[in-house]
């Protein structure tokens, strides 16, 4: 229904109150598809209500799980999990399906999973999954567009060094290791608060890792048959978290979102301030409020705990209202600047240079017809538009819902006035 779909804002410049965050689209993804090594029916919960997650669980069903769920409980039952091949119409639609590859790896010795696909922000290669995964002990061949996977002599522990700290590919060594015999060491593994909550997964199913959350991650393989099915809670999204307290900046809030540990958000909370913010923070909250113009800075993406490039276009918009000029540097995804150009429709002054972007403050923004390039481009639009003059209407918003549960939803409950409507359907 989304291709068929806007979502429509009227500039109010209003945001403030209480908004409780979902379960992370990132961590969940991963969870469902670890959900494999368990053999049987494990339970998660904090699971989001987003396309991405039905994507994945008709991923599961196809390989022959049984997935149900009940408001944000999902279970998943991998006992009768016999083919090894994910489709390619599936897979295409989002790229984390390539994350079975390491479980189904660790459980049958091989896989054949279809090239993936997702949002268009960068050419994301898997090489380093493949060279990852090779040390293990896991021979390749790529045939009419499918990855073909099997492991000749078995899992073995092995020493993998990436040579860029992949959230991808450190989840799928991770997976796939956990049945290696032997030790296996992941250098510059990625640190990701996601990491922590699969290998907390892991763990619980009878895994053996440690060292997640920082660059060095250790498994000690155990035989398939140790492992077991688990109930495990989903941590609250970090990237939701964040934009709803861009949200506050933009409007001034007090914003407070629920559901999410701050330190997640360290970098972010940082350049919050230092634009001009006051953000106060609990055990489990963050709140957001300004009262004094916002100020310039410069932000350069990087791998956690580095400023998350999923909250890129958000601080962008933000530097687009400040007084003075920022640079925004994107290191992580080379097409992820696509976003300017539709705030530039808005009125935002915006110069791009290579992996730069020189963002010089304007007074205020006027609502028109953008489109969301990507998923956080498409949360950012409709932040535009809530300061925005007049009426904003944001198209291809298919991307929104691959990880916000309820955007619209949260955002009227802040006070926003936006509404979905139906292409060429009118305002009654």
């Amino acid at each position: 229904m989304a291709e068929k779909e806007i979502i429509v804002v009227e500039g109010n410049n209003a945001l403030a109150g209480e908004v409780r965050v979902s379960g992370a689209k990132n961590s969940a993804l991963k969870l469902i598809a670890a959900a494999i090594l368990g053999q049987g029916k494990s339970t998660l919960h904090n699971v989001p209500y987003i396309s991405d997650i039905v994507v994945m669980s008709e991923v599961l069903e196809c390989l022959g799980a049984t997935v149900e769920r009940t408001d944000h409980t999902m279970t998943i039952d991998t006992t009768a999990v016999e083919s090894r091949e994910t489709p390619y119409e599936l897979v295409s639609k989002m790229r984390a399906s390539i994350s079975v590859l390491g479980p189904l790896i660790a459980r049958f010795g091989q896989a054949c999973v279809a090239m993936p696909g997702g949002c268009q922000i960068g050419a994301r290669k898997i090489d380093m999954h493949l060279v990852g995964l090779e040390a293990l002990g896991v021979e390749f061949n790529i045939d009419h567009g499918y990855l073909n996977a099997h492991t000749p002599n078995g899992l073995h522990g092995a020493e993998v060094s990436l040579e860029f700290p992949s959230v991808g590919a450190t989840e799928n060594c991770l997976m796939a290791a956990i049945t290696a015999q032997g030790h296996t060491l992941i250098e510059n593994a990625a640190r990701e608060p996601e990491i922590v909550d699969l290998a907390n997964m892991l763990n619980a199913m009878g895994g053996k890792v440690t060292g997640a959350g920082s660059s060095i991650i250790e498994v000690e393989g155990v035989p398939l048959e140790s492992l077991h099915p688990c109930e495990h809670t989903t941590v609250g999204d970090r990237i939701e978290a964040g934009t709803f307290l861009a949200g506050g900046a933009l409007t001034g809030g007090p914003v407070t979102v629920r559901g999410i540990d701050p330190s997640y958000l360290h970098m972010a909370i940082m350049k919050l301030r230092t634009m001009g913010c006051t953000v106060e923070t609990g055990d489990n909250w963050v709140r957001c409020s300004r009262t004094q113009p916002l100020q310039p800075t410069d932000i350069q993406t990087l791998p956690h705990p580095g400023f998350p490039t999923d909250l890129q276009a958000q601080f962008m918009l933000l530097c687009a209202l400040a007084h003075g000029t920022s640079m925004v540097t994107e290191n992580v995804f080379e097409n992820r600047f696509m976003f300017a150009s539709e705030l530039a429709r808005m009125g935002a002054d915006i110069t791009i240079e290579d992996h730069h972007a020189l963002v010089r403050g304007v007074s205020g923004l006027q609502g028109t017809d953008v489109s969301s390039t990507d998923l956080r481009a498409g949360a950012a639009l409709v932040l535009a538009g809530i300061v925005a003059e007049g009426e904003t209407r944001v198209h291809n918003i298919k991307h929104i819902d691959r990880g916000y549960e309820d955007y619209c939803g949260k955002l009227e409950q802040l006070g926003a006035n936006v509404t979905r409507r139906r292409l060429g359907a009118s305002r009654e």
